[in-house]
């Protein structure tokens, strides 16, 4: 038995685990429900103060990170990238569900074992999910950064799809996952993703809030942000919204800027729009309430039909929609698995929390599927659950008596190297 495994054998192992997506970076314990943090996945990288005294009292408290060869300062976590900053520029560490931006990437989990689980690296295992569409050359690197920078003692990589299909329950599953970048179908078969049939659209969060933008815009709603607004008149009137903008530093960035209106657009995304269980039809939709939603500045209104017009594009057929999208996924498995797939359909993602995803989700796909066909829809209820998912499924995979079997102890790197990935996190 390894040095890494006999200290860390038995239940009490403390793992942590990480999944990263284009929305957050979600941390937490082992064995516990949900997340213990939930980070932006994007950095607020702004120049250098020029009092550097300054600095060294602020490094911690501010969570300034920087280093002697580096000019720039770089903010992590919501209460700091919120505040605005002159020349101050929004990055992020993701691209196409994979970690792209590593210096970005490091100053995150800096941060997140120092202020989050306030421990040194080399007292917890990790484990870390990745994208079904992952490449070697990425997951290496990964694993080569948690041995050698972070001096973790042990160490395991594995598919997000994999893991929302254990939260539920299951080995074996379809699981469409809908989150800020893209949705995607990805089949588990036994625990293991079935890569020939991954599929994958464009259509996500980011694309609805583009979506509602346009359409706010051009009704002339005045899309201010609440760090613009200082005080306001609430009133019915949209020409007679009074409101006082904040004075605020100069050379803010386009890049924040847009960073914090399209947090201001996921609100009203989250909170107004609606899936019709059926396509969308103008006539059905009026005759569903409308939802009253007031914007930063004050101005209120209601919205009716242009809720579910707006959420439709999410199964919008040429763009490849959910439904389309998962059927296609199940089209591309053997047949003798198709039936199993079809009969654990796993609805995961933020995006998919949208009211009557899963409905329209479940109708499409039985228009699609078999005649004979036993369609099972596994949605969990709660927004944390499906939000979390895959956060959940490793919090349980990391803390069942096997886990020490499976993951990669140090000893294991130091005697292979990171090649270790690709035989030991299939």
């Amino acid at each position: 038995m390894s040095a890494g495994n006999m200290l860390y054998g038995g239940d009490e192992i403390g793992a942590l685990v990480f999944d990263p997506g284009h929305h957050s970076l979600r941390v937490g314990y082992a064995q516990e429900d949900t997340p213990k943090a939930e980070i932006p996945s994007v950095v607020g990288v702004g120049p250098q103060a020029p009092d550097t005294n300054m600095d060294i009292e602020t490094k911690t408290d501010n969570n300034i990170t920087q280093n002697n060869a580096d000019t720039r300062k770089y903010y992590v976590d919501t209460t700091y990238v919120n505040v605005p900053r002159t020349q101050m520029e929004i990055q992020t560490y993701m691209k196409d569900g994979m970690i792209d931006n590593w210096d970005l990437f490091e100053k995150v989990i800096d941060y997140t074992y120092a202020k989050v689980i306030q421990s040194d690296p080399e007292y917890h295992p990790v484990l870390f999910s990745e994208a079904s569409w992952n490449v070697r050359n990425n997951r290496e690197k990964l694993t080569e950064l948690m041995f050698e920078k972070y001096n973790v003692p042990a160490f395991y990589l594995v598919k997000n799809a994999v893991l929302a299909a254990f939260s539920s329950g299951r080995a074996t599953a379809l699981v469409v996952d809908s989150g800020a970048t893209h949705t995607s179908a990805v089949p588990v078969h036994e625990g293991y993703v079935l890569s020939q049939a991954v599929v994958k659209s464009p259509l996500g969060g980011d694309y609805l809030s583009m979506q509602c933008r346009q359409h706010l815009e051009k009704q002339g709603i005045d899309l201010s942000p609440a760090y613009k607004i200082a005080s306001k008149d609430v009133v019915k009137e949209r020409d007679n919204a009074r409101f006082t903008l904040r004075k605020l530093p100069e050379n803010l960035t386009q890049s924040w800027q847009n960073y914090m209106l399209k947090s201001l657009l996921q609100d009203f995304q989250m909170n107004i729009l609606q899936v019709l269980e059926n396509p969308y039809d103008e006539r059905v939709a009026a005759q569903i309430p409308s939802v009253h939603y007031e914007f930063p500045n004050g101005y209120h209104q209601e919205f009716g039909s242009e809720r579910f017009k707006l959420a439709e594009s999410l199964f919008d057929h040429a763009m490849l929609g959910a439904g389309q999208l998962a059927s296609t996924s199940v089209g591309m498995c053997d047949a003798d698995v198709r039936l199993s797939l079809f009969g654990s359909v796993v609805v995961t993602g933020g995006n998919t929390l949208l009211q009557g995803f899963p409905e329209r989700l479940n109708r499409d796909l039985q228009l699609r599927a078999p005649s004979n066909t036993r369609l099972k829809m596994i949605s969990a209820n709660g927004s944390v659950e499906r939000r979390f998912g895959a956060w959940i499924g490793g919090s349980i995979l990391a803390s069942i008596g096997t886990f020490q079997q499976m993951w990669i102890s140090s000893q294991e790197y130091e005697e292979s190297g990171k090649g270790q990935v690709e035989r030991k996190c299939p």
